[in-house]
Order: C-alpha cells, then structure tokens, then sequence
C-alpha cells in the first residue's frame, strides 16, 4: 500500500475581496499531492499566484474554499494544540532575507525564536542547538552575536533557513528563496537546500521563476498561470516534453549555453499582457495569449487531468 502523501490540496482557492464588489481571484484552481521527501517546484510568472498558493497552504491565509490536508488532518479546521504543532511541522522560508529579519534581535536569537515559543530547549541545550543550526548552515559560531545588518544577502537567507530548522519541521515552503540573491550565491543555497534535506528528511515546496534553477532540485514540478495549475509532472519529463502551451513558451526563453543550438531554436513569443484576476477571461485562462488557442477554449475552462503517466495537464488539446 502506498504511502499516504505529506500534503493533499484539493481544489483550493483563494480569493480576495478588493472592494465595489470585485474580487481578485489570486488563487482559483490548486490541486496537488505532495510525497514525504519529495521537493515539489512551483513556477509561473510573477503575478501568477504561486506564492499565495504557498501562503494559503501554511495558513497565513485562510482558504476561500477547497482542502488542504497535511499528514490527514484538514489544517483550515486545527485549532489550540493541534495548530500549534502544525506550526512547528510546516515552516516557511521568505523570498527577502533581511525583510524577514528582525533588525534589533541578534541572529542567536532570531534562530532560538521558535525554540522559545514551542518550549523546546534552554539554557546550555538552547544554545547548542543554535549553534548546531549555524554550522548546519555555513556559518560561524561567532555569527550568533551579530545583526542582521552585519551579513551579505546570502548569509542573511543562510540564517533564514536556519530558523525554519530550529523546531524540526516535517515540511518547507520555499518562497523564492534566492530570487534576491546574487546569481553567483544562488546556486550555493540550492545546493544548501539538497543537503539539508539529504540531512534531515525534510520535504520541500520550492516556488520560484528561475525554471533552470528549479529543474536543479525538484523531483516534480507544478507550473501555473493567474492562479490556476496548468502542467504537473516530473522534472525530467517538463523539459523534455511539455504538453501546454504555456509550458512550451516558458522553457522556450531559458537560455542554452550553447551559442550554436541557442541561435538556430525557436522561441515563442507570446503576444498580448497577462489578463487581470480581477477579470479573467473565459473558458481557459491562457486562451488570450496561446498561439493553439480553439473556439472551445473560451466555451469551458479545462480541468487539470492525467494524459500520459503521471504527466497532468489542464488544456483541450489533450
């Protein structure tokens, strides 16, 4: 029998009310199972709703409608104890490092936070553990008395990552997690991030725009667009074989080291601006950019379903 999954969201949704009755659908149809130990990637365009999606998952925002279940438990419905120790299991790691920081605490004491409030270690114990967690990170015991002012960007993510360790959470959400960072720091904190979960069993939700970087440490990859999943497959297979459209013209634009393949491959160029959640269009969301867009397209909206195995795609083409 197989494994029941970390994380099953099921049709989740979320919508905000932005006033004279308009309602900005960020979120409006999320589907995905998620495995223990898997690292699931999550990429769109900026806009598209992938980090609300992650918000919405660890409950800094409440649902509109659908499930999110996390080990079986519905997390929308937990409450006193039970939420607290869903807290402590899923941890989130943010898209700015200093932003996330707080500026007067010293960087021991930004890591011993969780620790303090779930009452898991202290005195002597208190600090070894931050300690532990610094060198777990790359960095210096003599760090854990300095500001967050005092660190470069990737250090600052490095003591980000850190805190999310401190109470040994199940699963992490990363919320573009090196988009601030130097490209030359980005490729050090995935590989930080593999390690880490080589290390201790952690499950990842990795959201990001960068689809090279993504394909480096996903198993599995999710790509949506104005808040809707429109392709989920293996890594391997998304770059091998799109299926949407939307997918295609994405992978289209990364580059190829390559100055040969890179001028004879073709790109494609979307025309048009991505519609407003606030009114999306008809039927199919991408149908007012997608060069194979049919008259059906705009008649229904497509459901995300299994075409090939374990290769999901919401289009009529398929």
């Amino acid at each position: 029998m197989a494994e029941q999954p970390i994380l099953q969201v099921r049709d989740m949704k979320k919508h905000f009310n932005v006033g004279g009755g308009r309602i900005l659908k960020a979120v409006d149809s999320f589907s995905i199972d998620i495995a223990r130990g898997e690292t699931f990637g999550l990429v769109g365009e900026s806009g598209c709703g992938k980090s609300t999606a992650g918000r919405t998952i660890i409950r800094l925002y409440n649902a509109t409608s659908g499930q999110v279940l996390f080990n079986g438990e519905d997390i929308h419905k937990l409450s006193g104890k039970k939420l607290k120790q869903f807290n402590r299991n899923m941890q989130m790691v943010y898209q700015d490092p200093y932003a996330s920081l707080n500026p007067r605490m010293t960087v021991g004491n930004i890591i011993a936070e969780g620790i303090d409030i779930h009452g898991l270690y202290t005195g002597a114990k208190r600090r070894a553990r931050v300690m532990q967690l610094l060198s777990d990170v790359g960095l210096n015991e003599e760090h854990a008395n300095r500001f967050p002012h005092e660190f470069s960007g990737g250090q600052r993510q490095r003591i980000g990552i850190a805190r999310a360790l401190a109470i040994e959470p199940q699963f992490i959400i990363a919320d573009e997690p090196i988009s601030a960072l130097d490209v030359s720091v980005q490729a050090q904190v995935v590989n930080l991030f593999k390690k880490l979960q080589k290390d201790h069993g952690l499950t990842y939700l990795f959201i990001a725009h960068d689809l090279a970087m993504v394909k480096h440490i996903s198993d599995r990859i999710g790509v949506m667009y104005l808040g809707n999943l429109v392709e989920v497959t293996s890594s391997q297979d998304l770059y091998a074989k799109p299926l949407h459209p939307y997918t295609e013209s994405l992978l289209s634009a990364i580059p190829i080291p390559d100055p040969e393949i890179e001028r004879r491959r073709e790109r494609i160029i979307l025309e048009g601006e991505v519609p407003s959640p606030l009114n999306p269009p008809s039927g199919c969301p991408f149908r007012t950019r997608c060069p194979k867009a049919m008259p059906e397209c705009a008649a229904a909206k497509p459901v995300l379903k299994e075409v090939e195995p374990g290769h999901h795609v919401a289009c009529h083409l398929y």
